[in-house]
This record gives structure tokens, C-alpha cells and sequence, in this order.
């Protein structure tokens, strides 16, 4: 999945979402980034923004269709007049306004896909157990003891990391780079200790206290 999107926190956000729903995603800001990974990885669909800073998203969503006929195009932008998306769906397959619900935006290129790769089905997959935890891998749902954890997808990923790593104490910079795929952040962010704290007190609310902190280093299941 392509996201071509030059404001990096829209891309974040977009990228988290459709990570926990199973999509391999790559972002790019400008049109000649789209071009370039376009060419290297061939995605299966582009989601793409029409405000781009070296070009009109409408003609990239033309070029790649061009290279790759069977492309899925979504697009995403503030224009809303009935024109802009006349044009738009001329040779793409879905419109999307801002602001968008994240939800939404997930769902659309969901059916998009199921109706262009119509032969496609996700295998079954194992649930993931620790404790009176279970994680299932084809909903992406939570229980603890047989009770259902009400968790966003950020939330969700977090856990399911510490979970396939058991009782080891998980590094914080690890989870940066594996949860949110962050590479580089600055040292005082808190947003591995803020979902920390979320999923502490969902789980907690069911059960005994399971996640451990060892300071300065990371966190992990007991």
C-alpha cells in the first residue's frame, strides 16, 4: 500500500492504521518519492493525496495507473467540490475528504480492494496466548479471561509485541521502531509510556496487574 501524503502527521497516522489492519505500507511526500517506490515495490493499491508540493495527486493517480493498470487509486484531499470528485473518480476507484475518520479511510480501501482483488482471501491465523490473555489474529481482538479488551489499533499493536515476546523486558527504543516505525525520535517523547498507561488500565480493569517496567530500559509481560 502506497501512502502519498506530505504531511507527516497525517502519513503517521494513516501508516499506524493501516499497519494493525494488515497492509504493508510505504509513505512517500512528494510526487518524484510516489514515482520512485511505485517503480521499486509495485503496490497493490495508492492512496494519495491531491496537494502535493511538486504536483497535482491527479496526475501522479494517472501515471501510476498508466504503469499499472490493475493499480487501486483513493484519493484524499480538503477539496469537496462535486467537480473535483467528478474528476477524480473519472479513473480512480474512491474519494476521501478532510478531515477524514481514520476508521473510514480503512474501511473504503478495504471494499476497493475486495473489489479489485476479488480472488484474494487472508488465510487464518493462530491467536497469540499469555496467561489469561488471547490475542486474535484474524479479528484483531483482545480478551482477558474470556472477556473482551476494548483496544484502538495502536493499543493493540503495543500489545501484541510484548506478547510475542513473553516475559522478556521489551527496550523502549524497540518498541518505538517496531509499534510506531520510528526510526529517529527525540529522547524526551512519552508515547510509548502514554499507551503504556492505556493499555495498563484496560487490562487491569479485568484482571491482576501484567505489565512490568523495568526503569530505564523497557517494559514487559509478568
Amino acid at each position: 500500500m502506497l501512502v502519498v501524503e506530505d504531511e507527516p502527521s497525517i502519513a503517521d497516522v494513516l501508516a499506524i492504521a493501516l499497519r494493525y489492519h494488515r497492509f504493508e505500507v510505504m509513505i512517500a511526500g512528494t510526487v518524484r518519492e510516489a514515482l520512485a517506490l511505485a517503480e521499486r515495490t509495485r503496490p497493490d493499491a495508492a492512496l494519495l493525496d491531491v496537494m502535493l508540493p511538486d504536483g497535482d495527486g491527479r496526475a501522479l493517480g494517472r501515471e501510476l495507473r498508466a504503469r499499472r493498470p490493475d493499480l487501486a487509486l483513493v484519493f484524499l484531499t480538503a477539496r469537496d467540490s462535486p467537480a473535483e470528485i467528478v474528476g477524480a473518480l473519472g479513473f480512480g476507484d474512491d474519494y476521501i475528504t478532510k478531515p477524514f475518520n481514520i476508521d473510514e479511510v480503512v474501511a473504503r480501501i478495504t471494499a476497493v480492494l475486495r473489489r479489485t482483488r476479488t480472488a484474494d482471501v487472508l488465510p487464518q491465523r493462530p491467536p497469540l496466548r499469555y496467561g489469561d490473555l488471547e490475542l486474535d489474529e484474524t479479528t484483531y481482538s483482545a480478551h482477558r479471561a474470556g472477556r473482551t479488551v476494548e483496544l484502538t489499533p495502536t493499543e493493540y499493536a503495543l500489545l501484541r509485541f510484548l506478547v510475542r515476546n513473553g516475559g522478556r523486558i521489551v527496550p523502549k527504543e524497540q518498541l518505538l521502531r517496531h509499534v510506531w516505525q520510528y526510526e529517529h525520535t527525540p529522547p524526551e517523547s512519552t508515547v510509548v509510556e502514554t499507551y503504556i498507561s492505556y493499555l495498563r488500565r484496560k487490562l487491569e480493569a479485568l484482571g491482576p496487574p501484567m505489565i512490568t517496567t523495568r526503569r530505564g530500559v523497557g517494559y514487559g509481560l509478568a
